[in-house]
């Protein structure tokens, strides 16, 4: 069996308008570089379902359901539902777009449960803000939340979030529920939107612990970027050796993303996905889901999604690959600029494993022992020796 690729041109119309980060171009460029790398015939690429309003309504409520689709039919946005703001401003197709994409997650998280593909990437996916009852940070439908909520019976399920923003409509949903577990790698809320994904925030009654949260200073690097998230999931899924493990790559880390304040490179975002990848090779019998997420840099996100894809499909790409011509013409016809001329930053990603030894020193090592100190206790781990 090949891994799954859903996609859809209806992605492509999940767009906010002229001069909103959320740019779908994002999603064309993407799929455009996996093709003129060859790296699409790896995949079987499916046409994936809309979610019905059931299955949306696993994790949103129906009113708000039914909100969204008045805004799609009027084009305006009743009060009280986090639509029709700078962030997220109604447009013409605002339910069903992103009920497609809400549904390629569903889809293809069940198809890897169910045994029916090994793995899977979802380009459109990784909206991570939506709340159940209001749209927030560019994200209508949770579509993460959603396909978590509709396998949640198959086993203990792990959640890992690499955007530079907190995961937090995906912690919402599952804040006191031991069948999912949610890790959230984020810049510090103090200093980011939506200000939230304290190591404090450990989860609730049964689910206390289920939900980890490291906050990262702006200076971060590579390696200490690197070396807190192997820190804190390695341990997690190697304890509860998850049925699934689903990651979401937004990729505005990036130092040359203009939302995000940290600087991690095109290198190191690739190194995460391996790291994910062995991990779920190793503990989930192979189940891994990737999805895209944030990522505003027209330039950057095409390639470390291709790179996330690559990995997927067992195809990695070197980065100091040079980008297809074909795709360079395509990049100046759509956005008017140059094109990268190289699949990285032209740097070496490398980290030091937490577990050789911990400096109390550093703050990004005070910082994983913080969250590890907040949570892995309710799991049983240690948070020295783990």
């Amino acid at each position: 069996m090949r891994p799954v690729l859903p996609w859809s041109e209806e992605f492509l119309r999940y767009d906010f308008g002229p001069g909103h980060p959320m740019d779908p171009v994002r999603l064309d460029l993407t799929r455009h570089l996996l093709d003129d790398l060859g790296l699409t015939g790896r995949f079987d690429v499916v046409a994936p379902p809309a979610a019905t309003d059931a299955e949306l309504a696993l994790v949103h409520d129906p009113a708000y359901i039914r909100a969204v689709r008045a805004a799609e039919r009027t084009g305006h946005a009743e009060a009280g539902w986090g639509l029709g703001d700078a962030d997220n401003p109604v447009f013409p197709l605002i339910h069903t777009a992103a009920a497609r994409i809400a549904g390629a997650t569903l889809d293809a998280v069940r198809r890897v449960v169910d045994g029916r593909a090994p793995r899977a990437f979802v380009v459109a996916g990784g909206l991570h803000h939506a709340m159940p009852a209001a749209a927030a940070g560019f994200c209508v439908y949770n579509d993460v939340a959603v396909a978590l909520a509709a396998v949640r019976a198959s086993g203990p399920l792990l959640y890992v979030d690499l955007d530079v923003h907190h995961g937090d409509g995906v912690q919402r949903a599952f804040f006191d529920d031991p069948a999912v577990t949610t890790v959230s790698l984020h810049q510090h809320p103090r200093s980011l939107y939506p200000h939230t994904g304290y190591p404090a925030e450990v989860g609730r009654g049964g689910g206390s612990g289920h939900a980890l949260n490291l906050a990262l200073p702006e200076d971060v690097t590579d390696a200490q970027w690197l070396r807190a998230l192997e820190a804190i999931v390695a341990p997690v899924v190697a304890e509860l050796r998850p049925r699934l493990l689903l990651s979401q790559h937004g990729c505005d880390t990036h130092r040359d993303d203009p939302l995000g304040g940290l600087a991690i490179s095109i290198e190191a975002q690739r190194e995460a996905a391996i790291l994910l990848r062995g991990l779920a090779d190793e503990h989930c019998g192979g189940r891994w889901v990737a999805v895209g997420g944030g990522g505003y840099d027209l330039l950057t996100v095409p390639r470390v999604w291709t790179h996330v894809a690559a990995v997927v499909a067992d195809a990695d790409v070197d980065p100091t690959t040079p980008t297809p011509e074909r795709w360079r013409a395509h990049v100046r016809r759509v956005t008017g600029g140059a094109a990268p001329e190289t699949m990285g930053d032209g740097v070496t990603a490398t980290f030091s494993p937490f577990h050789r030894g911990h400096n109390p020193a550093d703050a990004v090592d005070r910082a994983i022992m913080a969250t590890r100190s907040a949570a892995f206790p309710s799991l049983g781990l240690d948070p020295l020796t783990a």
